[in-house]
């Protein structure tokens, strides 16, 4: 009978703990913000990079929703014009993404660096946490340039003590089947091996976040 009634009580309390648990979980919101190789340039609705990061981490179950605040050529110049207005309250991290347009315009890097400098500490204003995304300078822009552009993010990561994913187009960026016919944008199943490869890193991004707001 004490058995009995010793496992009744275990059982409530579990339940009672598991309930808690449900009711005290909540949303963690991401935003996906960049040029157009977060915003899924000429790709179906629902084939971007925010859309099938989210789609994979639910997967996995993660409460988690990933907003794309991408737009087509932009620079961190707009990029710096926009932060304060596309990331709404209540967000949680921020994915950085910026500077492919810069390095093919040919802009200063210290301008980028700049602009990169001043939304990361805004968003840390907010009490946004940030996963910074690196950019490579393309080959045509020549190795004097690259030398002063490719350092940037890692030196923006440790300033602000952020983490940072080094190259957005790993594994994507030299091969061709996973390009658009512009050479330059992943395809569905480039933004595939995008999410695949980045997923471990945003995963540990989502679980600093989580452990802050407990």
């Amino acid at each position: 009978m004490r058995f009995k009634v010793a496992a009744l009580q275990f059982t409530v309390i579990a339940v009672s703990l598991i309930f808690a648990a449900g009711a005290n979980a909540r949303t963690i919101n991401l935003v996906g913000f960049g040029d157009s190789l977060m915003a899924g340039y000429q790709l179906p609705p629902g084939d971007g990079f925010p859309e099938k990061l989210q789609a994979a981490l639910k997967a996995k179950g993660f409460d988690i929703s990933i907003a794309n605040a991408g737009v087509s050529g932009d620079t961190t110049t707009g990029g710096l014009a926009r932060i304060d207005w596309s990331v709404p309250d209540g967000t949680d991290g921020v994915i950085l993404e910026l500077g492919a347009n810069d390095a093919l315009r040919g802009i200063p890097p210290e301008e980028s660096e700049k602009n990169l400098d001043q939304m990361i500490t805004r968003l840390k204003e907010r009490g946004i946490a940030v996963l910074l995304v690196g950019i490579i300078a393309p080959p045509n822009m020549g190795a004097e340039y690259a030398a002063r552009f490719n350092p940037i993010y890692r030196d923006l990561s440790e300033k602000h003590g952020v983490p940072l994913y080094p190259f957005f187009l790993d594994g994507v960026a030299l091969d061709a089947g996973l390009k658009l016919e512009d050479g330059m944008h992943p395809n569905a199943r480039g933004i595939d091996v995008m999410v695949g490869k980045m997923e471990t890193d945003v995963t540990n991004f989502v679980g600093t976040i989580s452990s802050v707001k407990k």
